[in-house]
């Protein structure tokens, strides 16, 4: 299911019984936020992404420049908007079917979901990676969101997100769908199957990449225990990156 920007407005009729005169409700107003993001990604439409202004989007969505910084601090903040839609619609999904099946399988499903979302906006999405080429601060806030939203996937496909080591692996979904996302911007067929093909691609090699890293691990744990035993350390007493201990032995 694709994101819907337009959700909202439900309008609706009541009848008294036969021959009632039709009672029609005014719409509900649509939520200023989703308006001003429909309004960004109309402009992505038409134009590049350095060249749109806050007072263009306000214009377009038809709100006052003090709504939209009430709703929104930055143009990058609506783009985060837009992220979290497609966070809420692949979560939105029930994922119990997939679950006797390998983590890598599962994260296939979840983030094909992801990209079936984003098809709508595939030109806006364009111009957004084009924009964020030459801006470095934005793509590096977006790089924060994205890590962010790549967590709720892990966690959509039952992979611990938690720590360092979950926070390392949202960072290397990001990683991955960066390196497939060029293919999803030129896959025009339905179903996305260049996009699947690449995804796949990407995630065997990032499977291969973990495997190296556990083994490695592996094999540096003695030298780690004889060090260890060289230094009289404890291999089982959590250490104390502090320097707590060190300062209040100085003073």
């Amino acid at each position: 299911m694709a994101a819907d920007f337009n959700a909202g407005a439900t309008p609706g009729a009541g009848e008294a019984g036969p021959g009632a005169a039709r009672l029609d409700r005014p719409a509900a107003p649509a939520d200023p936020k989703d308006k001003i993001v429909a309004a960004l990604f109309t402009l992505l439409g038409e134009k590049s992404w350095g060249e749109i202004g806050l007072y263009e989007v306000a214009q377009r969505a038809g709100v006052s420049l003090a709504e939209l910084r009430s709703a929104f601090p930055s143009k990058g903040a609506i783009l985060a908007a837009y992220l979290r839609k497609i966070d809420l619609d692949v979560l939105s999904h029930d994922m119990r079917d997939m679950a006797d099946e390998p983590a890598r399988e599962r994260l296939f499903d979840v983030l094909m979901r992801r990209f079936e979302a984003m098809a709508p906006q595939r030109e806006a999405l364009r111009a957004v990676r084009d924009g964020l080429r030459t801006d470095p601060l934005g793509a590096t806030a977006l790089n924060q969101v994205a890590v962010s939203s790549m967590q709720w996937m892990l966690a959509a496909a039952g992979v611990n997100e938690a720590g360092p080591l979950g926070a390392a692996r949202a960072q290397g979904l990001v990683l991955v769908t960066a390196r497939v996302f060029d293919t999803f911007l030129r896959d025009r067929e339905p179903g996305l199957p260049e996009t699947m093909k690449a995804l796949d691609e990407e995630l065997r090699k990032a499977e291969r990449w973990a495997q190296r890293a556990d083994d490695l691990g592996r094999l540096a744990a003695p030298l780690r225990s004889a060090l260890d035993r060289i230094l009289g350390r404890d291999p089982r007493r959590p250490r104390d990156r502090s320097g707590g201990d060190d300062m209040a032995s100085a003073a």
